[in-house]
């Protein structure tokens, strides 16, 4: 009859079954002043059946049935354990799992080793076995053996005992734990399962990782990754323990203690050093512990008016929805502290931290910086990435732009470390994005694991012109065809190719660059004829179907046209060079569609420019016809999706377009 209990401790496939089975710490009481109790020596956790006293405990998440007795294959006697590990879309549990433990603690300071005898119904990779895990999270000598090799035939394992002469008083005795590498389950098996001395166990060496961790004032840090590795008849075995196995010393204890049970108290800012020794062996490997002190105050209010303003954190401002400070992909913890009476967020373990808003997105195009209040412990290296989702307002749509930005000392602006800098940041620097009218993201990243935050927000340093009364009074609807399908000369949706003047000097127009609603336009007056030119790099538009232009015009038309024309300058890449240049011209009217005081989508077969003769080196792009004003958006050539191509149409011009391309 087997004992088991389900005692929760998480645990999942994998690399998740070794993070579910994490050392656990204890407190105890002081007992120097008590007889320590005597516990038996007790080898056995089984052979034909469990030892005296013993139960088992499933660990959360595991296929609680996963254990058995075997009758048929035992290595001898009459029985054994069989695992049943299951396979990884197993609904009864994503591993096989649990503790072995005893109602009556054991001493196990004379024996020197674990062993057991294992096979597998298949070659398979045994992820964890392990002692001094009892499966309540308290657990104080937790020892480790990680990745065993099983065969289908029967083989002698040996886990080494850390340091035996502290488990005097141990009831986590066996631990198992496998998720299967592959896409079925398979059974595992042990027998004659027991404490020995072997005398074959030789040569200890402890280690602790040597690295530099960083902290504050009044906190903790843990020392993890401590590890023995023994000579068991001439193979290394190395073995993950817990911390306190091992004794550790402080270089300065003023600055830095260090507790039994491996968790080092961070007293004063300084710097200290961990050293430690596994009973009378001295460890290799150091922990350099840096501590710094909190902001002892907090940052200038800014004083921008709310109305040039997007604020996400702030208590100057009203602030905009953010879904998440602290993204489920990124590798940091967030907390809301108050220092002297103010809100700021707290970023420690930072790697890097994924502040969402997407719901909704954020227009700052009429917004011309960025504005953070920051306090770092390292100020060598902190960084600040905008992420713009595009037109279609999802991630990994195609038209996803971002960029980053980094500070340190001799950035503009720069900042310091251990005081607060208040940075303002263009938004023109963030070239790549390109636009910034879908923007989702902010990811921070730097040199300091620990950084506070205030004050982030949008804002702009003047009030922008009123619209032009005789203009339009909201942008062109953004175009959603996919970015590789897109040869784009001037839009905010996507990356545009070079244009070398918007009118040329032998043309007959003026042109200006104006913004409504903040997305940039081209603005024609006395326009006669305007000639845009390409011609440092030539556009091969051969693999296109389409040219596509927005247009708005205050003009009378209807009894109006507006005229576009096309230049190829031929493959010698020159003006009347060759006698290879062609050229066609596509005028459109009002019965066409041509109409005032709206936004036109013209979206023009390439096909209906019969005149040219190639379109592999186009040159010139021409405006012209009655009209005298007009603001000019999203201008490029486009194909058809590819899953789409028999469903499109040969070509449109429509009236102030919403919702999706043809």
């Amino acid at each position: 009859m087997i004992a088991r209990t389900a005692r929760r401790m998480g645990g999942g496939a994998g690399a998740a079954v070794l993070a579910a089975l994490a050392f656990g710490t204890a407190c105890g009481r002081d007992l120097t002043s008590l007889d320590p109790a005597t516990f038996p020596p007790e080898p056995e956790i089984f052979y034909d059946d469990f030892g005296p006293g013993l139960h088992y405990s499933a660990f959360g998440g595991s296929k609680v049935d996963a254990l058995d007795i075997e009758r048929d294959v035992v290595y001898r006697g009459t029985a054994a354990l069989r695992f049943t590990v299951p396979a990884p879309s197993d609904p009864s549990g994503g591993f096989a799992g649990g503790a072995f433990f005893s109602e009556v603690p054991r001493d196990l300071s004379g024996f020197d080793a674990l062993t057991f005898w294992a096979r597998a119904s298949t070659a398979a990779t045994l992820d964890r076995v392990g002692i001094g895990n009892d499966n309540t999270g308290a657990s104080r000598f937790p020892a480790n053996l990680d990745n065993l090799s099983l065969s289908t035939r029967w083989t002698k394992y040996a886990l080494p005992l850390p340091l035996p002469s502290v488990l005097t008083g141990e009831r986590g005795l066996f631990l198992v734990a496998d998720a299967s590498e592959y896409e079925v389950g398979y059974d595992v098996y042990f027998d004659d399962i027991q404490f020995e001395r072997l005398g074959t166990i030789i040569r200890p060496r402890p280690a602790i990782p040597s690295r530099t961790v960083s902290g504050e004032v009044g906190g903790t840090l843990t020392v993890d990754g401590t590890r023995v590795t023994f000579d068991v008849n001439g193979t290394d075995v190395t073995v993950g323990t817990a911390p306190s196995y091992f004794t550790f010393t402080s270089s300065d204890p003023a600055v830095a203690s260090v507790l039994a049970d491996g968790s080092i108290s961070l007293v004063r800012a300084g710097t200290a050093t961990i050293t430690a020794m596994l009973g009378s062996t001295p460890a290799s490997g150091a922990l350099t512990v840096s501590i710094d002190s909190p902001p002892s105050g907090t940052p200038t209010v800014p004083a921008v008016p709310a109305g040039d303003v997007i604020s996400l954190f702030s208590d100057a401002y009203d602030d905009v929805h953010v879904d998440t400070w602290s993204a489920e992909w990124d590798q940091a913890d967030v907390e809301d502290v108050v220092l002297a009476g103010n809100p700021v967020k707290k970023y420690s373990n930072l790697v890097f931290a994924g502040i969402e808003f997407t719901s909704p997105l954020i227009d700052a195009t009429s917004m011309t910086h960025l504005h953070v209040d920051l306090w770092t412990n390292d100020a060598s290296d902190f960084r600040i990435k905008l992420v713009d989702f595009g037109a279609d307002g999802a991630f990994g749509g195609g038209d996803d732009r971002e960029h980053e930005v980094t500070l340190g000392p001799a950035s503009t602006p720069s900042i310091a470390p251990r005081s607060w800098n208040s940075v303002d940041i263009p938004l023109d620097a963030f070239s790549g994005l390109g636009t910034r009218s879908h923007l989702a993201q902010m990811v921070i990243s730097g040199a300091s694991p620990t950084v506070y935050l205030d004050n982030i927000l949008f804002f702009r340093t003047e009030t922008p012109d009123p619209p032009d009364p005789t203009g339009p009074p909201e942008p062109a609807p953004a175009p959603t065809d996919a970015a590789a399908d897109v040869i784009s000369l001037f839009s905010d949706t996507y990356d545009d190719v070079a244009v070398d003047t918007w009118s040329a000097e032998w043309d007959a127009a003026d042109v200006e660059d104006v913004a409504i609603a903040g997305n940039a336009v081209k603005k024609y007056t006395n326009l006669v004829f305007a000639g845009i030119e390409f011609t440092s790099q030539t556009l091969d538009a051969s693999g296109m179907s389409h040219f596509r232009l927005d247009i708005w015009t205050p003009d009378e038309t209807a009894a109006a046209s507006f005229k576009v024309k096309l230049v190829d300058f031929g493959a010698n890449g020159v003006h009347d060079g060759g006698g290879d240049d062609s050229e066609h011209e596509v005028t459109i009217g009002g019965a066409d569609g041509l109409a005032t005081g709206t936004w036109v989508r013209l979206d023009l077969p390439l096909s209906d420019f019969t005149g040219l003769a190639a379109r592999e080196h186009l040159a010139q792009l021409l405006f012209s016809g009655d009209l005298n004003t007009i603001y000019v958006d999203n201008a490029y050539f486009r194909r058809p999706a590819a899953d789409a191509a028999r469903q499109r149409p040969t070509g449109s011009i429509s009236n102030n377009p919403t919702g999706d391309n043809p």
